[in-house]
C-alpha cells in the first residue's frame, strides 16, 4: 500500500542542476522524518540529506552542503531535492525514504519506507 516514487533523475554535465521529487501514497509524510539517500555502483548506500517532520532540523553530508536543498510539501505529500553545482561524484541512484518519527533516525536501517530510486548521472 505504501509507495514512495522518485522522479526527476537524468544525465547532466558537471555544474548543472536537477530537481528530484518523491511522491508518497498510502502514507502521510507530514509527521515523518523524510530524507534522500544515494548509492553508487560497488558502494554502500549513504545518507545525503534529511529533514525532520516540522522542518526545523536538517541533516546533511558535508559533501552536499551549500549545493543540495531538501524541502517538503505536506499538502502534496511530496518531498523534493534541489541539486545544484553537480559533480561527477554525485553520480548514483538516489532514493527517498520516510521514518515514522518526528526527528530523523541515526541509521538507514531505521527508516520504514523506501522508494525504488531514480538515477542521477553527472558527466565532465
Amino acid at each position: 500500500q505504501v509507495q514512495l516514487v522518485e522522479s526527476g533523475g537524468g544525465s547532466v554535465q558537471a555544474g548543472g542542476s536537477l530537481r528530484l521529487s518523491c511522491a508518497a501514497s498510502g502514507y502521510t509524510i507530514a509527521n515523518s522524518c523524510v530524507g534522500w539517500f544515494r548509492q553508487a555502483p560497488g558502494k554502500e548506500r549513504e545518507g545525503v540529506i534529511s529533514i525532520s517532520a516540522g522542518g526545523g532540523s536538517v541533516y546533511y553530508d558535508d559533501s552536499v552542503k551549500g549545493r543540495f536543498t531538501i524541502s517538503r510539501d505536506n499538502a502534496k505529500n511530496t518531498l523534493y531535492l534541489q541539486m545544484n553545482s553537480l559533480k561527477p561524484e554525485d553520480t548514483a541512484m538516489y532514493y527517498c525514504a520516510a521514518a515514522k518519527q518526528w526527528f530523523c533516525p541515526r541509521t538507514t536501517y531505521d527508516y520504514n519506507y523506501w522508494g525504488q530510486g531514480t538515477q542521477v548521472t553527472v558527466s565532465l
